[in-house]
């Protein structure tokens, strides 16, 4: 490894000196030879005298062959394309051609609009080498194999014609496949995707190929490692999933509570008693492998740890349960939807506390209000607090810029004796003006302003048990942060852009980000090192929320597209859509993790199924021309022998030009008239609560 870390600083000084000596046509020649190395340093096979009219000759030959091709293979040939639309510019670039890149690169762009929008955007102002090293999506892609996933007659038919034309270009063209490709072949009848009935029905609407397991980083979509130090690619450090153990005397102290309960109330005929559900509980935590409470400490427990654990049981045995699917139909939930009029488009932020007595908004005029969520009047918990203003809200000023994300601190729900208006005692906000504030909800007062983020600060998140929570901002880091330490306690470093959306793993071992750079990572607390990256989402990641069992993680983005993630294997198993663009702006787990919630600015709230085999997710889409959707049956959905179909999303699908597809694992949509939504969150009783704004 150090001996290449050598070469390249020789190479780099030998540059320099030849720039500095006025020889640019040597300089010119040496950087050629130096950036024309495949990913690992081996030098690209030579392209012959004069390369430049074959990228265009090979591409554009290639275009014709694949749009003639048999309507079978079509699809999956399609999506070559793409990056050998890439490599070609950037190869032409970076050998000095930049008229001809430019050339290119305006002809074909328009071919790839829709699914790489971003990409070609990031792409189009490459001219010069310098700016190829410079560019963070070019870096991605010469740093990393792209991954193409074939059937095996569409790969050695494809292999067979480029091998009859090398002269005019078939030879470049099978270079770049070697050196900055991986392509996979799988047979027909291993993946249910290259079944005929799936492919004639891609065909004919026009679509290419589901680029789930596609593309970039190469060999393992989702390895932390990838583009660090390629030798690691494809191995992936274990994670330790399971849930943080209890205390010792935090787990006595709740069991005798609980022994006090079921000797006050005895459960009904067929109800677990308090103490069995706890065991349970506690049982299925300990099958998969755990962080221990010296890995991350939190201060002892206190009594209202012990009311917190205590209610959480209740909850757990009294929940609504949501099995899994009846008669192949998806189970039903339903919403309480908290709309605000009047705020103007003034509110950027929304939370509910988990005792569901209060809401939380954060306004664009930099202060934050709270109002109780039945409209009556927040009692003081002192006699001495200001209480002026109305008696059902509370106004927090302290930020001097827009509030971004406002977080109540875990709580539990109130119980009947209770003396408190709200158990909610603490909530965060993050601003533009760089800084992080606590509030009491007891004082109503600003207790500590966290500084740290040198811009605004996009998003925060509490842990699970309060105590820690995370930030990520406009300076490209997260930080994790202790309430009672002025100072952050650690800060991850490695997105190439904003860090927009933070959330902790359920047992507080990990902390997820995800960037404008389109990736999400997952960070180890104890190290600080990522251990996960994910990349799939086309476009700005809006929302992210890691299951409950700590198993699978849900990201959401600005295309309408929901992406759940295997943690374990750091796979994407499925794609979800049904939303309209413009971001999907909350999303939140069941107790039970198999149904998802989310809400955006298309003003839907949509629950989803996320136990539906992933297969389906390719197949349910809708053509029309815009106010006619039309149902498309696609073959049959893996796992079921119903037929997997869709339907235009409600209140979006008619606007003409394009409908907005809904996969089958959609199990319902609760459209509002005129109102985004902000925040959607199941409640630990497995019931949904949503707010937003009513905008007209």
């Amino acid at each position: 490894m150090s001996n290449h870390v050598n070469t390249a600083d020789v190479l780099n000084k030998v540059i320099d000196y030849l720039a500095k000596k006025g020889y640019s046509r040597t300089e010119a020649m040496l950087r050629m030879e130096s950036a024309n190395q495949e990913i690992d340093g081996r030098p690209l096979p030579p392209l012959g005298e004069d390369a430049r009219p074959k990228y265009r000759m090979g591409f554009d030959l290639l275009k014709v062959w694949v749009e003639d091709n048999l309507d079978l293979y079509k699809p999956e040939l399609r999506r070559i394309l793409w990056p050998l639309f890439v490599y070609s510019f950037l190869n032409m670039v970076t050998s000095f051609y930049p008229q001809d890149a430019k050339q290119f690169f305006e002809i074909n762009k328009n071919l790839f609009l829709p699914e790489h929008t971003e990409d070609v955007r990031a792409l189009e102002p490459i001219s010069l080498p310098e700016h190829v090293q410079d560019n963070s999506v070019a870096k991605l892609y010469r740093t990393n194999k792209y991954r193409l996933v074939l059937s095996n007659p569409a790969f050695s038919n494809l292999m067979q014609f480029l091998e009859n034309k090398q002269k005019e270009g078939g030879s470049v063209m099978s270079a770049i496949l070697s050196s900055f490709c991986t392509v996979i072949t799988k047979e027909r009848a291993a993946d249910g995707r290259f079944s005929f009935a799936a492919m004639l029905g891609q065909a004919s609407g026009g679509q290419t190929f589901p680029a789930e397991d596609e593309g970039i980083p190469g060999h393992h979509p989702g390895s932390a490692y990838t583009g660090d130090n390629p030798a690691m690619a494809g191995t992936l450090p274990r994670l330790r999933l399971g849930k943080l153990p209890m205390e010792d005397t935090l787990e006595s102290d709740v069991r005798g509570e609980l022994a006090d309960e079921d000797a006050k109330n005895t459960p009904t005929a067929g109800q677990n008693t308090l103490v069995q559900e706890f065991d349970q509980m506690i049982k299925k935590e300990e099958d998969d492998e755990a962080p221990t409470r010296t890995d991350i400490p939190y201060p002892p427990s206190t009594a209202r740890d012990v009311a917190i654990e205590v209610q959480k049981v209740k909850e757990n045995r009294d929940r609504f349960r949501i099995e899994g699917r009846t008669g192949g139909v998806g189970p039903a939930v339903s919403v309480c939807m908290f709309t605000f009029h009047n705020t103007y488009d003034g509110i950027n932020c929304l939370d509910f506390s988990d005792d569901n007595m209060l809401v939380a908004a954060g306004m664009q005029e930099s202060y934050i209000r709270v109002w109780s969520l039945d409209g009556k009047r927040i009692p003081n918990t002192y006699d001495n607090v200001d209480d002026s203003g109305p008696s059902n809200s509370r106004r927090l000023i302290g930020h001097s810029g827009p509030i971004y994300a406002v977080a109540f601190a875990p709580s539990i729900t109130r119980t009947e004796n209770a003396v408190a208006p709200t158990n909610a005692r603490w909530l965060l906000s993050s601003s533009a003006d760089k800084t992080i504030r606590l509030w009491s909800l007891d004082l109503w007062q600003c207790m500590v302003v966290y500084k740290g983020h040198d811009q605004p600060v996009w998003d925060l998140q509490w842990g699970p048990y309060g105590h820690y929570f995370a930030s990520g901002g406009h300076d490209k880091t997260a930080r994790l942060w202790v309430t009672d330490h002025i100072r952050q306690q650690r800060i991850f470093v490695g997105h190439d852009q904003d860090v927009d959306c933070v959330c902790f793993h359920p047992n507080s071992a990990y902390i997820f980000t995800a960037s404008s750079d389109h990736t999400v990572r997952m960070w180890a607390v104890t190290t600080g090192n990522a251990v996960r990256m994910f990349t799939g989402h086309t476009g700005n990641i809006t929302a992210l929320a890691c299951s409950r069992d700590g198993k699978l993680l849900a990201s959401a983005d600005d295309h309408g597209s929901i992406l759940l993630w295997d943690l374990a294997k750091g796979r994407l198993t499925k794609r979800m859509r049904g939303h309209g663009k413009g971001g999907i702006w909350s999303i939140s787990w069941s107790v039970e993790s198999t149904v998802l919630v989310s809400g955006g600015a298309d003003g839907t709230v949509r629950v989803w199924d996320v136990t539906r085999p992933s297969q389906d997710s390719s197949q349910g889409r809708v053509v029309g021309d815009g106010a006619a959707g039309t149902k498309v049956d696609a073959g049959t959905s893996a796992g079921s022998g119903t037929q997997a179909s869709s339907s235009v999303a409600p209140g979006i699908g008619k606007k003409k030009g394009k409908d907005v597809v809904v996969s089958p694992d959609q199990i319902s949509a609760f459209p509002t008239k005129k109102s985004p939504v902000y925040k959607v969150k199941f409640t630990n009783m497995n019931l949904i609560i949503a707010g937003g704004a009513y905008l007209p």
